[in-house]
């Protein structure tokens, strides 16, 4: 059983020239796009609009059962079947957890770790957006993520990737955290001898750059799993023979209508990603509602979810 995280001295070099690309796109305040195009952040005007949407739920007295549905995980729980799948991974477990904005909700940490305590899993999946803003100070978080960190211990490890709420300088937080976090990079997870192969990239919604490609495309022989934010990059995932891909950021809408259609999804790239399972060119896709809320802290007709994903050999 193999579930640690070790860098050559070639991978810490590209984590720090990772680090001060990111820090610049994040000092910019553009949104860096995969089609070469940037755009001003409009989170300010966002967020004004999000006030008005705020008062509009008080006054209708609909504000509090929004809040207390954001409160209500609910557990997914999907039976993947793939051919590829080493025979010894069959049966194999993955607890994912997404876009946890873990400061928008008070103690919003205990209602998670009460959610999973019951569950088994073997290895944990965290698929970005840890924070409630999208630039400051994030030293509010640590602690919170801390404590789920130490409830969640699978023995094949806790992997995560960044969100477009999140931070470069979280890396530096990875070892104290007690998460492994992968930026663009590949680690492998051993038992009985047989292996699969995670891969995990930057955020590509705000801070997009080719070392997310490249990640995706070293060539690698054996099943492999694609953890992004986003689906932006599931053409490029396909292309390279991935098997899985798990991403969130959507929040499966957080404010539906009564049919489950999102008002507004943040992401372009069609209904058919928003939430849930979905197929592309092959290779199954996850998008993941999130366990918690953004921008306003209430959920209607999108419930949050901890998924829990079991491979299966065909």
């Amino acid at each position: 059983m193999k579930a640690g995280i070790y860098r050559t001295e070639k991978d810490k070099e590209r984590r720090i020239i990772w680090a001060a690309m990111r820090a610049s796109l994040e000092a910019s305040r553009f949104k860096y796009k995969r089609n070469g195009k940037k755009s001003k952040s409009h989170w300010t005007t966002f967020e004004r609009m999000l006030g008005f949407l705020r008062l509009g739920l008080k006054l209708t007295g609909l504000y509090d059962k929004g809040l207390k549905n954001a409160s209500e995980m609910k557990l997914e729980e999907h039976t993947l079947f793939f051919s590829t799948l080493p025979g010894a991974f069959d049966g194999f477990k993955i607890l994912n957890l997404s876009d946890f904005h873990i400061d928008s909700l008070n103690n919003h940490e205990d209602k998670i770790i009460r959610k999973v305590a019951p569950l088994e899993y073997d290895t944990a999946f965290f698929t970005g957006d840890y924070r409630k803003n999208i630039s400051g100070s994030f030293k509010n978080i640590l602690g919170p993520m801390k404590k789920i960190a130490a409830a969640i211990n699978p023995p094949y490890g806790k992997w995560a990737v960044l969100g477009n709420h999140d931070s470069y300088l979280m890396a530096e937080y990875e070892e104290e955290v007690g998460i492994n976090l992968i930026v663009n990079e590949t680690f492998e997870l051993e038992k009985e001898g047989q292996k699969i192969y995670i891969t995990g990239t930057d955020d590509p919604y705000y801070y997009y750059s080719e070392q997310a490609l490249f990640a995706l495309e070293k060539p690698l022989e054996g099943f492999k799993i694609a953890l992004v934010h986003t689906s932006e990059l599931r053409d490029v995932a396909a292309q390279n023979d991935y098997n899985l891909y798990l991403c969130g950021h959507t929040h499966g809408g957080q404010i539906c209508l009564p049919n489950g259609k999102a008002i507004l999804t943040h992401q372009y790239e069609g209904k058919g990603f928003v939430s849930g399972i979905w197929d592309y060119n092959g290779m199954i896709g996850y998008t993941n509602r999130g366990c918690g809320v953004s921008g306003i802290p209430v959920r209607f007709n999108c419930p949050p979810e901890i998924t829990l994903i079991t491979l299966k050999k065909k």
